[in-house]
């Protein structure tokens, strides 16, 4: 315990000088006292059965039912031993931006469910927890009581000067930084990153630090497995800089992970950077930081392969990886789909502007809507592509679902054959489409991607043969269950990518304790492929029958022992 205060202490000695400090040394020993009585030892070692769906709290919905339950229902029903953690996109409640405005961390919105039933799902997976600790609805009563004047709540939050100069500040959206807010004291203006409802907290007040520990130790009390930190790269302010991936927010991360896991050592970090590689996996730190990051070239970087029929970008990107080692016991978290678009700053430097716009066009052929950021010349540049990733990554002129289903299934392939642990978001899963109806009625281009689906609807979608979406999840829980087997595709084996041409995407995984090696194979293209050399193995996608392989199919995917 010493040991582990002296670590503490030093994270804090780097973020507070002073009275500041010796009063951050004091609340955190108060919450220490609070806390220990609740410590729990438990520790659940990631490995290859581990894969996390991306769900909203809501996502599915029964007349009469709480959602929560309704999605335990659905998952113990149809995906048990398939799905073994499930990611809970804000569960609170909120005030805007689909929960992560949120107005009270400490409850589960009434409308979705209770406490209850998100242990109840954490009995039977791994619960990750929405950490949004970047900001606060203004409904949240801390800012009540800061507009109020009272403290300590008048330092959680970022009062500004908006005559300063914020021109170097990294600005995700196209929204104003500064919003204005009537106080006691009259007028005053604050941080706002991502729009007028959602509060930058200030971190600089240690009481607010405390206030988002207990929140944190919180969740981790209620089972969570992973708490996923969103958008954390804002977390720190500091003027005359870019105020994303400070020094001092690697620090606070540091120090977060530190105390949560005194008393929940299995509880992992995850942290939410929607940035360029090198600037995302400065996240793990020296291993002492987040155990999982995003991986958040490979969305786009894989709509660019299946759309241009092309690997090269993709397998060059993941040669590269290897170029910088994760440190010990971390490791990627892999996804294509999420409740938000797909991010476009992520591949600057890999893609050309030629490159992108091959993607710019196809999301708006497809369907979907492009967003964008404004720079800190006041000129504005896309930023997100919104759009389901079925139907960005397949022909929407195709009339054979098989066709299209094996096309998304190729990409898939691809997330779940690279190291780490795969983020599979539910309208993936359930092979669902674009949702034009619900951007059109909210003007929220994220919207697209967040339909809310009647969970008998969609069982009886599911049970109809030959359907796009029967075809796309059986296929989806049929790839999961065998990976889930193989100890070659544990997150911490080892990768070796291989060039075998622009029409096929390849690598070797392999377990060095088990010594299981799987080849994986995908055609990324709509024609068959030609192989350089002729592999032999056992295809675990065809009932790991001996096979000899020259050709690939069409999207054909190849998992070879």
């Amino acid at each position: 315990m010493k040991g582990h205060r002296a670590i503490r202490n030093k994270y804090l000695d780097m973020l507070y000088r002073g009275e500041k400090k010796d009063l951050a040394i004091r609340l955190l020993d108060e919450l220490y006292e609070k806390w220990m009585p609740e410590a729990n030892d438990q520790v659940k070692e990631l490995s290859q059965k581990d894969c996390i769906l991306i769900a909203y709290g809501d996502c599915m919905y029964r007349d009469g039912e709480k959602p929560l339950h309704t999605l335990d229902e659905f998952l113990r029903e149809n995906c048990e031993g398939v799905i073994t953690n499930v990611h809970l996109l804000p569960v609170f409640p909120y005030t805007s931006d689909d929960g992560f405005s949120v107005s009270d961390y400490n409850s589960i919105n009434p409308v979705m469910g209770s406490w209850e039933d998100v242990e109840n799902l954490g009995s039977w997976v791994g619960v990750m927890m929405d950490g949004v600790i970047n900001h606060t609805s203004k409904s949240h009563e801390w800012f009540r009581k800061c507009c109020e004047g009272e403290a300590p709540y008048t330092g959680y939050y970022i009062e500004c000067d908006k005559d300063a100069d914020y021109s170097t500040v990294t600005r995700p959206r196209a929204l104003p930084l500064l919003t204005e807010f009537d106080t006691k004291d009259g007028k005053k203006w604050f941080w706002t990153t991502f729009s007028d409802d959602q509060i930058d907290v200030n971190f600089e007040s240690p009481y607010l630090l405390k206030e988002i520990l207990e929140v944190l130790l919180l969740y981790a009390s209620k089972g969570a497995r992973f708490i996923r930190l969103d958008a954390i790269g804002f977390a720190w302010k500091k003027l005359g800089t870019t105020c994303m991936h400070l020094k001092e927010t690697h620090t606070l991360i540091k120090l977060l992970r530190c105390v949560i896991q005194e008393f929940y050592p299995g509880t992992m970090i995850i942290t939410e950077t929607n940035v360029p590689h090198l600037e995302n996996i400065s996240y793990f730190g020296d291993g002492d930081e987040a155990q999982l990051v995003y991986q958040f070239p490979l969305p786009p970087l894989t709509l660019y392969t299946m759309l241009s029929g092309n690997s090269g970008k993709l397998t060059a990107w993941a040669k590269s990886l290897d170029q910088t080692p994760l440190p010990k016991g971390t490791t990627f978290f892999n996804f294509l789909a999420s409740h938000d678009g797909i991010g476009v700053r992520p591949v600057d430097g890999i893609l050309n502007e030629k490159e992108k716009q091959l993607l710019f066009d196809c999301v708006l052929e497809h369907g979907g809507r492009i967003s964008y950021k404004t720079n800190s010349d006041g000129s504005q540049s896309p930023y997100e592509l919104n759009i389901n990733y079925l139907e960005a990554v397949t022909d929407i002129h195709e009339k054979d679902e098989k066709k299209r289903a094996d096309c998304f299934l190729a990409s898939q392939a691809v997330m779940l054959s690279l190291q780490g642990i795969p983020g599979i978001y539910y309208h993936s899963l359930l092979g669902s489409g674009n949702w034009i109806q619900g951007v059109e009625e909210s003007g929220i281009p994220r919207r697209i991607n967040r339909e809310k689906l009647e969970v008998t609807k969609l069982l009886g979608e599911l049970s109809k043969e030959g359907s796009l979406r029967k075809t796309v999840f059986d296929g989806y829980c049929r790839m999961l269950k065998i990976r889930g087997e193989q100890s070659a595709f544990s997150p911490f084996a080892g990768q070796i990518i291989l060039d075998l041409g622009s029409e096929i995407f390849a690598l070797e995984r392999e377990n060095k304790e088990s010594g299981q090696k799987i080849t994986v194979l995908i055609n990324i293209t709509a024609k068959e492929a030609c192989l350089e050399k002729t592999f032999y193995g056992k295809d675990l996608l065809q009932n790991g029958r001996e096979t000899e392989i020259t050709t690939l199919k069409p999207y054909q995917i190849v998992w070879l022992v």
